[in-house]
């Protein structure tokens, strides 16, 4: 049963029918073993019709984005506190506004946990110092109003897959609704990588709980957009998932896709159902910031061609591009013509993030030491290409002493 959808993903591709839509089935019921092409087919159509009627938010151009990582919204030193919280969230959009940036992209889950009060995830450890220890106060109803007055356009920032990496959190929640879903898989939905533990995406009702986390966040808070970063599959090392692929191949047959291919049809279908789940809510969009090397992306099964070419993935994409433009391999404007020549759907908005944490460091080979004007001279060439914007990464950056002339250049500009 729970391997229904990747068999006819498999059929579909083979006739050449799979279209964008076909990964909304997650948002649906697993489809029963008896049930007939047409009618599956039939919610196929339905939903390309729901999709289609979605309209992104027109007026996400000329974006200067700043990405604000939990690591800069930790509550350790401080009481935990609502006034501690309300205090250092009113610097952070402060902070940020008064740099000249538009739009804060904010971490709300970092690690299947959440910075709010949620029927779904149990709160962050970042708020309350233990995974599942709740606080008196939602966090995310002060950030969004907090930026929202300053006149800050706020994403919610999540990692979707992401559980765990080495000690962090240091303890996980216990009767969480994460446990229940182990449970109810057989502790098999789980994926073991580098001390790490992540959502295994293959499964329908690890994408279900995923997209009703988007939904739950759209639905009750008065946030601009939804935001995912590069957290996909954690490696492309075959041994992760290998028991979910066998078992796909048993069922598939002769029209097994690849280890790759399959691993790319389970991201697909659980990034169209966090888009379905963003728009939810009026002017909600969804945005993706993938890892720069395209190549890198699609080995860990983000099909970022894709998405950057069909309507129904994701209203903004927004890669990585945290190199120089004297970078030895992957020098910066190289890899904003490769992203410019890729998007080609008009419904999708290109923004850059920018590196400004290498700012004044020897990273590239030192090419960031040799010019303060680095910044500057991206976002300009990112304007020259008719692209949609920036996000600086990260906030925590803002205000170094190596990133001081690098932050003047690029806002005098």
């Amino acid at each position: 049963m729970k391997k229904i959808i990747p068999i006819i993903i498999s059929i579909l591709l083979s006739a050449g029918m799979l279209s964008a839509a076909v990964f909304l089935l997650p948002e649906t019921e697993d489809p029963p073993v008896n049930k007939q092409k047409d009618e599956i087919r039939s919610e196929i159509s339905s939903n390309v019709t729901q999709t289609e009627k979605m309209e992104a938010k027109t007026s996400y151009s000329d974006i200067k984005g700043v990405w604000v990582p939990c690591m800069s919204i930790n509550m350790s030193g401080t009481d935990r506190s609502k006034e501690a919280w309300q205090e250092k969230i009113d610097g952070i959009m402060k902070r940020i506004k008064d740099t000249g940036a538009n739009t804060v992209i904010f971490h709300v889950r970092p690690f299947s946990d959440s910075i709010y009060p949620s029927e779904i995830y149990p709160m962050s450890h970042i708020i309350s110092g233990v995974q599942g220890k709740n606080v008196d106060y939602d966090p995310l109803s002060i950030a969004v109003e907090s930026a929202h007055e300053k006149g800050l356009q706020f994403h919610a920032w999540i990692n979707p897959l992401r559980i765990s990496t080495g000690k962090t959190p240091d303890k996980l929640a216990e009767n969480s609704k994460i446990s229940e879903l182990e449970s109810k898989c057989g502790g098999e939905c789980i994926m073991h990588w580098d001390s790490g533990l992540y959502l295994d995406p293959s499964y329908p009702e690890v994408r279900k709980l995923i997209c009703d986390g988007v939904r739950e966040i759209a639905m009750n808070y008065d946030i601009d957009g939804i935001h995912i970063d590069d957290y996909f599959y954690p490696t492309d090392d075959p041994s992760i998932d290998s028991s979910e692929y066998k078992q796909y191949k048993e069922n598939a047959g002769d029209k097994a896709l690849s280890q790759n291919e399959w691993r790319i049809a389970n991201i697909n279908s659980l990034i169209s159902g966090m888009f379905s789940a963003a728009h939810c809510k009026e002017n909600c969009v969804f945005g993706i910031a993938p890892q720069c090397n395209i190549e890198n992306d699609y080995n860990m099964a983000a099909d970022v061609r894709r998405w950057c070419s069909e309507e129904g993935f994701c209203d903004y994409i927004c890669p990585q591009t945290y190199v120089s433009q004297q970078h030895p391999i992957m020098p910066f404007n190289d890899q904003v013509d490769k992203w410019c020549e890729m998007k080609t759907a008009d419904s999708v908005r290109l923004y850059f993030g920018l590196g400004l944490y290498k700012a004044g460091t020897d990273a590239d080979n030192g090419s960031w030491l040799t010019r303060d004007d680095n910044l500057k001279t991206q976002a300009e060439y990112i304007k020259s290409k008719n692209a949609d914007g920036f996000v600086l990464y990260s906030y925590d950056y803002l205000d170094k002493p190596e990133t001081k002339k690098e932050m003047e250049e690029l806002w005098r500009q």
